[in-house]
């Protein structure tokens, strides 16, 4: 039965008429509402029907208040649950983060590399029943409406919350999302063991001004790139609803996009439950001053279909305030009330939150947290997802009788920001120990000292409390004085007090060490050195908040204030260190593999340190010091392994490199499990891994522009999307195409069990349209014994070589050629055959018929604009840009939709930007850019490539060339 509840006077008609027929007799006492087995459109009517007003506008904030006349409970939006229940916030205790403390999976990044969806599956509903497990003990505390998973697409790897997503392709994040999806929502046909909400709709890549940058989407690539991993999961009903992302898309914030109502419940029959993220439709009158006042807003929110509003903590008074304003003001009816109420009714009926035993789930007790089921899931789902990137023939690792591990990641492991804190821990250097008899560890860190140059003193810590400041005192390094310094990522680094092993801060403005890790909003432990050209160091500070408006401290640097104490300044006013290396921990971490018969080093990122949510990284680069430690420990003993956990793709190459993401709980066994053979890595790569920092803006969304993904890269990449090692070796044979299958066998040509990711790609040889170089299409990961074989098939449906015709607004199988290739990688092609295939050969573009400018073919230099406040886009552009319309004809009376605050005009030229003019057309000054008039001109009809090139600032609608 479909579950969308979108409600007619008729169909209520209906459907109450045909309740009293079918449903049983109902108790006196009991409203029906609270009966399941009645539809559950008759009992989302009767609870909407009792509610009043205030109560309704209740249930349109995140923190819902009980109804007790009604025997409601409370209900809290936004357990965070992206790869383990994370965190969520206590109405009980302030609105204060609580840390869950159950099983903790791999990244997502990581769990996609797993390139196995039902892994990912089991994995999903392991998190949901914990989620049912928190619940059980703390429903105010603990909401079954989990925000996950996060299907951004990571189409390029500096973003910051590049840990939280799946991939760069979008089939494989929509495989992946769905997969998750559905082990969170659990099998029944009705109930919901959680409800998942995807993250973050739409275009969303990118930490620098995430609130006010516009991702610029040709309707192209909207289509057939940034849409469609969304589509999948809501489509295979793998997910309850949206998040609206931060950014803006084609200069409209994403809180009111009306794709929320009007595309993505398009993608299915049943009812969704979208949400505001933290703060965003404040952000539409504050930070992107998109409308002028909150009530506006908020009724802009509500119309665009969200159904959430994620602000002011625990408090929805606000928004019922400013919700009742835009009532009155006739800004939203109360049918758009009550359409909003009845998604999170709908919702909450299937969560079982209304039924007198709450549904199937509602068993499940706090025994399924951090259980030895989920204990070996981890550690499983943490083997299959490690990625050996190189292999010099070192690994497997044939019992070896001693081993040094080193590195700042050896004996460490982290949680990120979204989550939860790992009940135990299992290090790389734990696993190790556990298969060899002779290990010898260390940080592989240099322990320096930072003598001001001006003064001759040493920065020193003078405590751990949070008044302590450091001081310039000591004439000679003493363990106050003395910090062990980890080189991150990116340059950036932390400095730990061999004193008191806390953290050096910027504590707002001053110095000190109270903090034992890098935690919290603003991640304040953050510093990098600078060597200067005369051998001297400028500390500059990395912190979080700095790049906040309110910091108001530009390039903030450690200084020296005139009363002698350290603090932070503009870089002009930076104080001159001398760093003076304590003891080497590289040079010790060396000796200790040259006594070894393997070494193996940890190194990669930390989790809040560089790149996180709020902060994109500046470059690919592994720290300067972690690649020292690299580099001396292999000399010193050619049997090192490199073993590189990090959130992100880094430039780092090594003979014998194996990655994983930050893993959870059981890194240590999964690692040393794949070091040791008795798993068989099998992961394989979700993105590309550039080899080099010279990447394009990452404020360009245009891939076919860029070159960005596998997609769109003619490059020769470091590691390439797909890519990933095995013990063993395999072969491909007898590829065939027959109907809408593809099929080939595949074998294990080596001595050892493996599994395969047998991956099916596509390349359209000929057509109207720019086309990926390849292009995924399926994917399997298969097992197989030394010598087996096994057919793999994948579906290869025509439907699915369709394309977005952007000339006629809708898709298209054109006839065409199609390269038909499968193998280990996108670059290990192992077999190929050609497809030929029959459909449409696109026309002639006939501009004679009105043409939307935002479907034009090529640009250069303008913006793409909303044309109104509610829908519609437009391309905005000033002198010397331009679009074009290749391929057309057209006659010779031009008329165009045009906006200009003070008038402009547009030349259609021929062939080029700079080719024979055809005519000029006047655009009347309309004195707001959302209000439209025609311009109209006579121009010379022909056909080729029409280019319309900007005279000066105007909005171009739409444009028609009549005969």
């Amino acid at each position: 039965m479909p579950l969308r509840l979108r409600r007619t006077p008729l169909l209520a008609a209906l459907a109450l008429a045909a309740s009293f027929l079918s449903a049983p007799a109902q108790a006196a006492d009991e409203p029906p509402f609270r009966d399941p087995a009645l539809p559950l459109e008759q009992r989302v009517d009767d609870l909407l029907g009792r509610l009043t007003l205030p109560e309704k506008l209740g249930l349109l904030h995140q923190s819902q208040q009980a109804i007790p006349r009604l025997g409601i409970p409370y209900h809290k939006n936004g357990t965070e649950a992206l790869h383990g229940v994370g965190w969520s916030n206590d109405l009980d205790d302030g609105w204060k983060q609580k840390f869950a403390s159950g099983t903790v999976f791999p990244q997502a990044v990581g769990l996609a590399s797993t390139w196995d969806p039902e892994l990912v599956k089991r994995v999903g509903a392991a998190v949901g029943d914990e989620a049912r497990g928190y619940n059980a003990v703390n429903p105010t505390l603990w909401g079954l409406q989990v925000w996950a998973p996060v299907v951004d697409l990571l189409r390029d790897p500096r973003a910051g919350r590049n840990e939280e997503g799946y991939s760069e392709d979008p089939l494989l994040t929509g495989a992946i999302s769905t997969a998750y999806g559905k082990g969170l929502q659990g099998d029944d046909p009705f109930y919901l063991k959680t409800a998942p909400v995807l993250k973050h709709y739409l275009a969303y890549n990118n930490e620098t001004n995430r609130g006010v940058t516009s991702s610029n989407l040709t309707p192209k690539l909207r289509n057939e790139y940034y849409q469609k991993a969304f589509r999948a999961a809501i489509s295979a009903d793998a997910a309850t609803g949206v998040m609206a992302s931060y950014n803006l898309v084609n200069g409209r914030p994403n809180h009111v996009n009306p794709d929320l109502d009007e595309a993505v419940r398009s993608w299915t029959g049943k009812t969704l439950y979208n949400v505001s993220d933290a703060w965003g439709p404040y952000a539409l009158t504050e930070q992107e001053k998109y409308y002028d006042d909150k009530a506006e807003a908020f009724a802009a929110v509500l119309k665009a279909g969200l159904d959430s509003y994620t602000v002011d903590d625990s408090n929805a008074g606000p928004t019922a305030q400013l919700l009742s304003t835009a009532l009155d003001r006739g800004l939203i009816t109360q049918a758009d009330v009550d359409d909003a109420v009845r998604h999170v009714l709908s919702i909450r009926f299937r969560l079982g939150h209304f039924d007198p035993d709450g549904g199937p789930y509602k068993k499940i007790t706090k025994d399924v947290i951090d259980s030895p089921a989920h204990r070996k899931l981890n550690r499983e789902t943490a083997g299959k997802a490690a990625v050996l990137l190189r292999n010099s023939g070192v690994l497997p690792l044939a019992s070896p009788k001693s081993a040094a591990v080193v590195g700042p990641l050896a004996d460490r492991l982290y949680r990120d920001w979204y989550g939860g804190q790992p009940p135990y821990q299992v290090t790389p250097l734990d696993g190790i120990k556990e298969r060899v008899a002779d290990v010898t560890s260390g940080a592989g860190l240099e322990r320096i000292a930072l003598k001001h140059l001006g003064s001759g003193r040493y920065l020193t810590a003078t405590g751990s409390g949070p008044d302590d400041n450091v001081a310039l005192t000591d004439t000679a390094p003493t363990p106050a004085s003395q910090w062990d310094l980890t080189d991150w990522t990116g340059g950036v680094s932390t400095l730990r007090n061999a004193g008191n092993g806390k953290l050096l801060g910027g504590d707002w403005r001053s110095l000190d060490t109270d903090d034992a890790e890098p935690d919290g909003w603003y991640v304040q432990q953050q510093f990098a050195l600078e060597r200067q050209a005369d051998g001297s160091y400028l500390v500059r500070y990395a912190g979080y908040e700095s790049v906040e408006s309110w910091y108001g401290l530009p390039d903030p640097y450690v200084s020296v204030n005139a009363d002698g104490t350290p603090g932070l300044a503009p870089k002009a006013q930076a104080a001159r260190f001398a760093k003076e290396v304590v003891s080497d921990g590289v040079a010790a971490a060396a000796e200790q593999a040259r006594k070894a018969e393997v070494a193996v080093v940890v190194v990669g990122s930390h989790p809040f340190v560089a790149a996180r949510e709020f902060h994109d990284r500046d470059n690919l680069q592994l720290g300067e010091g972690q690649r020292r430690l690299i580099e001396a420990v292999r000399k010193a003993n050619p049997r090192t392994v490199v073993v590189l956990e990090t959130s992100y793709p880094v430039i780092v190459d090594a003979p014998t490199l194996l990655w994983t993401t930050h893993a959870g709980a059981e890194t240590g066994h999964a690692v040393a499990d794949v070091l040791f053979g008795d798993v068989n890595p099998a992961g394989r790569l979700t993105q590309t891994w550039y080899a080099t920092d010279k990447l394009p803006s990452i404020h360009d969304y245009d891939l076919v522009r860029t070159g960005m993904t596998y997609l769109y890269q003619r490059g020769r990449p470091l590691y390439p999307f797909g890519h990933g090692l095995s013990y063993t070796t395999f072969g491909y044979q007898g590829l065939r195409v027959q109907g809408e299958q593809v099929s080939v066998k595949v074998t294990n040509t080596g001595k050892v069990k493996g599994e395969e990711v047998v991956q099916l790609y596509t390349h359209q040889r000929r057509s109207r349209f720019p086309q990926p170089v390849e292009q995924l299409r399926g994917f399997q990961r298969v097992a197989l014994g030394p010598g087996e074989s096994r057919t793999v098939t994948f579906p290869l449906k025509r439907s699915d070589l369709a394309v977005w015709d952007h000339t006629r607004g809708r898709w298209v199988v054109e006839t065409a050629a199609h390269d038909v290739l499968v193998g280990s990688s996108s670059e290990q092609v192992r077999a190929r055959t050609t497809l030929q295939v029959t459909g449409e050969t696109v026309p002639v573009r006939d501009l004679t018929q009105a043409t939307r400018a935002m479907d034009f073919d090529g640009y250069s230099g303008v913006e793409f604009a909303d044309e109104t406040k509610v829908r519609g886009e437009v391309v905005a552009g000033s002198a010397g840009n331009w679009i074009s319309f290749t391929g057309s004809s057209w006659g010779s009376r031009l008329t165009a939709g045009v906006a200009s605050v003070s008038g402009g005009s547009v030349e259609l030229r021929l062939g080029s930007p700079t080719g024979a003019l055809l005519g000029t057309v006047q655009a009347p000054a309309t004195g707001d850019v959302y209000r439209y008039g025609t311009a109209s001109a006579t121009v010379k009809p022909g056909k080729g490539d029409l280019y319309v090139v900007f005279k000066g600032d105007l909005r171009l609608r739409d444009l028609r060339l009549t005969r």
